[in-house]
C-alpha cells in the first residue's frame, strides 16, 4: 500500500494503424498513475516501460525518496505494446509484424492529452527501451515536452545493438515451437532458458563478472546459481511478446530512417543523457554522438561496472544514489 494516490486503467484506442503496416485491432493501452495531477495539469511525468517490463515492475523507482517523487509529480506509466498488459502479439494472431516506438508514443500521447487532459509534459523519463520512447516523445512532440531523461537509451538503435538483438531473435526462431514470424505453438521453455543465458552476457559488464559481484553484491553462491536464479526467471512474458518487443527495439529511430541529425536538432526539450560507462549495447559513444545536435542537453555517464543494469539499479545502492541525484537536479531546473 503506497502513501500517495495511485490509479490504473486501460485506454481503449479502437483500431490503431501502425507506421510499418498493419493494424492493432481494438487496441488497448494499459497504464498506472502515481501522485496527484495539479490544477494546471502541468506536473505530468511520463515513465514508459523497458524491455520485458510492466508498469508494476517499474513502480519500485517511484516514491517520496525515490528517483521520481509522486508527492510532487503526477507519474504516468504506460504499458508498452506486447508486454502482456497493453495489446500484445501473444493475444492477437493479426498483430502487426513491427510496432515501432513511435507507434507506442503516439498512443501514449492520446492517453496524456485525451484521457488525462494535459497539454504539456514536464518530463519523460525512461530506461533502456523506455529511454528510446523518451527520445521519441521529445522528437514527435517538441512543443509539449519540457524535459527528456534518457537512461541507457539512444535516439536510433545502433548497428552493434542490432547485432545483439539479432542474436536474441535467432535464438527464439530456433525453437522447435516457433511457427514463423514470431509465433509459437507452445511456450518454448528450453529456448527461453537459453535466451536468458545469452542476455546475461550482455546485460552486465565483464567487470561485474570479473569482480564477482554476483556473489558479493547479489548473494549468489556461484556463477551457475546466479544464471539460474537471477536470469532464467527474469523474462516472464510470452515468447511471442518478447519477439514483438525485440522488433520494436530493433526498429527504434526518431528519424524513421531519415535524417537523424535533423531529428535531433528539432528537439526543443532539455535532454539529460545518462548512459552507463560499461553498458555493452547502449554505449556512451552513441549518446556522445547525439549530444552536439541537441539544443539543450547534458551527458552524465553513470560511473558503474554494472553494465546496462546500472540504469535500473533496484539492487545497487551506489548507482541508485547517482541516478536519483542527477534526475532530481534536472527536474529542478
Amino acid at each position: 500500500m503506497t502513501s500517495w494516490p495511485m490509479d490504473r486503467g486501460v485506454l481503449e484506442l479502437g483500431d490503431l494503424p501502425v507506421e510499418r503496416g498493419g493494424t492493432i485491432r481494438d487496441a488497448r493501452l494499459s497504464w498506472q498513475a502515481h501522485g496527484t495531477l495539479n490544477a494546471a495539469r502541468d506536473n505530468v511525468i511520463v515513465y514508459p516501460c523497458s524491455f520485458g517490463a510492466t508498469s508494476d515492475d517499474l513502480a519500485w523507482l517511484i516514491g517520496p525518496d525515490g528517483v521520481l517523487d509522486p508527492t510532487r509529480w503526477f507519474v504516468v506509466v504506460p504499458d508498452l505494446f506486447s508486454n502482456g498488459r497493453s495489446s500484445s502479439a501473444s493475444q492477437d494472431d493479426d498483430y502487426p509484424a513491427v510496432v515501432t516506438p513511435a507507434d507506442n508514443v503516439r498512443a501514449q500521447h492520446r492517453l496524456v492529452t485525451e484521457h488525462i487532459g494535459a497539454s504539456t509534459v514536464a518530463a519523460v523519463y525512461g530506461f533502456s527501451m523506455g529511454g528510446i520512447q523518451a527520445y521519441h516523445w521529445a522528437a514527435l512532440y517538441p512543443e509539449e515536452v519540457q524535459r527528456a531523461i534518457v537512461v541507457c537509451g539512444s535516439a536510433r538503435t545502433a548497428d552493434h545493438n542490432k547485432v545483439f538483438l539479432s542474436g536474441l531473435l535467432r535464438v527464439l526462431e530456433a525453437a522447435p515451437e516457433h511457427r514463423g514470424g514470431g509465433r509459437f505453438s507452445a511456450e518454448p521453455q528450453a529456448t527461453l532458458r537459453a535466451f536468458a543465458h545469452v542476455y546475461a552476457g550482455w546485460g552486465l559488464s565483464q567487470d561485474f563478472y570479473r569482480q564477482g559481484l554476483y556473489r558479493t553484491a547479489l548473494g549468489a553462491p556461484d556463477l551457475e546459481a546466479f544464471l539460474r536464479t537471477d536470469w532464467e526467471g527474469r523474462f516472464t512474458l510470452a515468447a511471442a511478446d518478447l519477439y514483438a518487443e525485440l522488433q520494436t527495439w530493433l526498429h527504434a529511430d526518431i528519424s524513421a530512417g531519415g535524417d537523424l541529425t535533423g531529428a535531433l536538432q528539432a528537439i526543443r526539450a532539455r535532454v539529460l543523457l545518462l548512459p552507463s560507462e560499461t553498458d555493452l549495447y547502449f554505449r556512451v559513444a552513441d549518446n556522445a554522438a547525439e549530444l552536439p545536435h541537441l539544443a539543450a542537453a547534458e551527458l552524465r555517464p553513470i560511473p558503474s561496472v554494472w553494465g546496462h543494469r546500472a540504469g535500473n539499479p533496484s539492487t545497487n545502492p551506489a548507482d541508485l544514489a547517482f541516478l536519483r541525484a542527477a534526475v532530481r537536479e534536472w527536474l529542478d531546473t
